[in-house]
């Protein structure tokens, strides 16, 4: 049966259910769900002898009837999390979850399962003392949404790009403010297609503008170098966290992110030794992506793999209509080379035969109406590494060769095995786009037509348009900056981008729209569902 619960949430339901004296926190009276009581309020404690939760809370994974539940504790604590349909959590269920220990930078999460579909959950987050049990932190709120079994409409948003380029939080501008426009339009859940923070781009105090004015940002000492510890990479992710943006933005929307190139540093590859940047004294990159990797697993709301603790990519359901499949396309490539390779070999995967053999298999065996290939790269936007390297798929025009092979042999596949209602969603180049990939134009001709829309930035320098190309045929059907865009435009001239996806429940048609900073619809398009 269809729950009439209500799908829009009050921010003020997310305000603390504890009352702040100046002499501490009282805690809230919670119902006992075995007896009915009231139980009796916690002994005043003072604030420092508490844990607390700093950075809020967040939730991510959301996958049928299973989710993450993500928040950090600022000393040793043990996480607890109740949940419930109901805002004031009557027949909350409980789960005693994982330490928070200085291993994991308290950080912990807790895995909710059978959870009921298409129901609003409600969840609370309280840090329980090590040793007195009797104290704990005040609670924080959040909520997702669970995705019905059934053919319902489906409303998710997307972007990237996370306070690069030196651009971080303005508080006279107003924080992050995208983030709060993107928790407006109240997605679903959100993709981050990577970048979640420039552990290569410190921020300074002061960034002089164009017409003279200054952009002030919050700085921290993690933040004011390039990242090389793993603290420095934590600090990376505690500092968007200390935007209240972020926070409120994280507390209300599911998150499901990948990575790309700036978690570690721009461009990078494994095995690379960096010779170019006197910033770092580290120069190996492998060591650096170690340390990037256990940062990035700790700070997102991810379920981690038991087989694989270190792999990002993964796969979602989310009802009949639609299939996630979240990919890394930065761990197992091989070298930023001139990538002209005429045939595969050690330099030229980009994805990986291990990640490509999955892919094929999931989307082979995928029920879903709408199959969405999550990429942090474009496909047919030329990003260069150097002056005769490439960062990307693409190196320019004419036939495949080097990694664009690799594409070649999955498009190819995706035709071969009649796989339908393919759509590429990336971020990356700082900028949106519409492109769509028409065989007809191609060097390349053999795979269906699609589509690969780009978002971006969220809080970080505008740049582009980069150049397109033909291998694969794309044509631009959106442009979202002017082709003469000066680069590193702020965040204050308003070109951050993010995207929407609706599928209809009904018609199953896929609407995709590119939205700016201030929540205005730039471009729309409508794509019917290929049928059998």
């Amino acid at each position: 049966m269809k729950s009439n619960f209500p799908l829009k949430i009050n921010r003020r339901q997310f305000l603390l259910t504890s009352a702040i004296t100046s002499g501490g926190i009282i805690a809230t009276n919670l119902l006992s769900k075995s007896t009915g009581f009231a139980q009796a309020p916690a002994i005043i404690t003072p604030d420092k002898a508490r844990p607390s939760i700093p950075y809020g809370v967040a939730s991510g994974d959301i996958n049928g009837n299973r989710a993450v539940v993500w928040s950090r504790s600022d000393r040793p604590a043990r996480m607890i999390v109740e949940y419930a349909t109901d805002e004031s959590f009557r027949d909350a269920q409980r789960v005693v979850g994982p330490t928070a220990i200085d291993a994991s930078d308290y950080t912990a999460r807790v895995y909710l399962k059978d959870l009921p579909s298409d129901q609003q959950i409600f969840y609370r987050v309280t840090f329980r003392d090590l040793s007195d049990t009797k104290i704990s932190s005040a609670p924080v709120q959040g909520t997702f949404r669970t995705p019905a079994a059934y053919r319902q409409n489906v409303f998710f948003a997307w972007s990237g790009d996370t306070a690069g380029q030196g651009w971080g939080i303005n508080p006279d501008f107003g924080g992050m403010k995208i983030y709060e426009t993107i928790r407006n339009v109240k997605p679903d859940f959100f993709i981050h297609s990577g970048d979640n923070i420039y552990a290569d781009g410190p921020i300074q105090a002061e960034v002089k503008l164009d017409d003279g004015s200054i952009w002030k940002n919050i700085t921290t000492p993690e933040k004011s170098k390039v990242a090389e510890t793993l603290a420095e990479f934590r600090g990376n992710y505690i500092y968007n966290l200390l935007d209240e943006n972020v926070r409120r933005f994280n507390a209300e929307v599911p998150i499901l992110a990948q990575w790309d190139d700036h978690e570690t540093r721009n461009n990078w590859y494994p095995g690379q030794t960096i010779v170019d940047d006197d910033r770092y004294t580290i120069k190996d990159v492998s060591l650096l992506s170690q340390r990037a990797n256990q940062a990035f697993l700790e700070y997102v709301p991810i379920q981690i793999n038991a087989d694989d603790p270190t792999r990002i990519y993964r796969s979602f359901k989310h009802g009949p209509n639609l299939e996630i499949f979240m990919l890394d396309e930065r761990s197992y490539r091989g070298p930023n080379t001139t990538n002209r390779q005429t045939e595969q070999s050690a330099e030229t995967p980009f994805i990986g035969n291990a990640q490509v053999r999955w892919l094929k298999n999931q989307l082979r065996k995928s029920t879903a109406t709408w199959k969405v290939i999550a990429s942090d790269m474009p496909i047919g936007l030329v990003v260069p590494d150097g002056s005769t390297n490439f960062e990307n798929f693409a190196n320019g025009d004419g036939p495949a060769l080097g990694r664009e092979l690799e594409l070649a042999d999955l498009l190819r596949f995706i035709k071969q095995s009649n796989i339908k209602n393919v759509v590429w969603l990336t971020a990356d180049v700082h900028y949106a786009a519409a492109h769509y990939y028409d065989p007809n134009k191609a060097q390349f001709q053999d795979f269906k037509p699609f589509w690969e829309f780009v978002a971006g930035p969220i809080n970080s320098g505008t740049f582009g348009p980069n150049k397109l190309d033909n291998t694969f045929g794309p044509q631009v059907k959106f442009l979202g900056i002017p082709e003469d865009l000066k680069p590193n435009r702020p965040p204050s001239e308003g070109f951050q981008f993010f995207g929407t996806v609706k599928i209809d429940g009904y018609t199953e048609v896929m609407t995709v729209a590119l939205v700016n900073l201030e929540g205005k619809t730039l471009y729309s398009v409508d794509l019917p569902p290929e049928k059998d």
